[in-house]
């Protein structure tokens, strides 16, 4: 399948690392033009240059702020007004005890994790819909199904975002935009290497931690080992393509077949 994106451009949050900046070079491998998102100017140029240097020739533009607040959302705005793909990227995650975790500990996770979407949604849907033509989506998780004991805060916010996406499907329906939220699975980047060391001895070789991870805590898993980000990253741009235009409303998996049920 030939997915080619030239002419439009993508707003990817939290795009300097990890399963973010993955979507961001593949959307650029398809000729998006292509807005990498973070807090640090200098972390943005580090990694547009390192994204330069993976896709030669890409289009890449800095798009700084933290989308996590109203003031950020502004800011990107103004780097990139009109995007034609949103990727809602942006999220924090870690373990905590269940009954430790506190009123502030709660909404933090529902403002970076639901509301920065929602924000930028709103900002940017009814452009979308006015041209006729538009992409957004929400990088949900596993969690939001198999709901571990261990993040419920996490799990709850990644629910949340399913009933986002599936809502703003309707709002945009037979405009030409679709929506659609992605299901990843135990992906293997750097802020997932400290979370399995926490939860796993400290001792072992990341070979060996990852195991030990996935048989004592994702053991449902098919593929039964972490999800690369570009694998992530093919979904997404998939999605952001002419060739997906009838799937919209949809939960898509890219989870190693970690949810056991048929249907999300």
């Amino acid at each position: 399948m030939h997915i080619d994106l030239k002419g439009r451009t993508a707003l990817v949050t939290g795009s300097t690392q990890g399963i973010g900046a993955a979507i961001a070079a593949g959307l650029a491998r398809s000729g998006a033009r292509v807005a990498v998102n973070g807090r640090s100017a200098e972390r943005v140029e580090e990694s547009i240059a390192r994204l330069r240097a993976e896709v030669p020739g890409a289009d890449f533009v800095a798009a700084v702020a933290d989308v996590g607040t109203a003031e950020g959302a502004d800011r990107v705005a103004e780097a990139v007004p009109e995007p034609d793909v949103l990727v809602n990227n942006l999220g924090i995650f870690g373990s905590a005890e269940p009954l430790e975790i506190d009123d502030d500990e709660w909404r933090r996770y529902f403002e970076v994790n639901v509301l920065a979407a929602v924000r930028l949604t709103r900002m940017f849907l009814p452009s979308m819909m006015a041209r006729g033509w538009g992409r957004v989506q929400y990088i949900a998780s596993d969690s939001a199904v198999a709901v571990p004991a261990e993040m419920i805060h996490y799990g709850m916010s990644k629910t949340s975002l399913l009933a986002v996406s599936r809502g703003f499907a309707k709002a945009a329906a037979g405009t030409g935009v679709t929506v659609n939220s992605v299901l990843a699975g135990p992906t293997h980047t750097g802020g997932v290497e400290d979370f399995v060391y926490e939860l796993v001895d400290r001792s072992l070789p990341w070979d060996e931690a990852q195991r030990a991870f996935m048989r004592a805590h994702r053991p449902h898993s098919l593929l039964q080992r972490l999800i690369e980000p570009e694998e992530i990253a093919h979904m997404v741009v998939y999605l952001s393509s002419d060739q997906a235009s009838a799937t919209t409303g949809g939960a898509l998996r890219v989870d190693g077949g970690y949810i056991d049920a048929i249907l999300p």
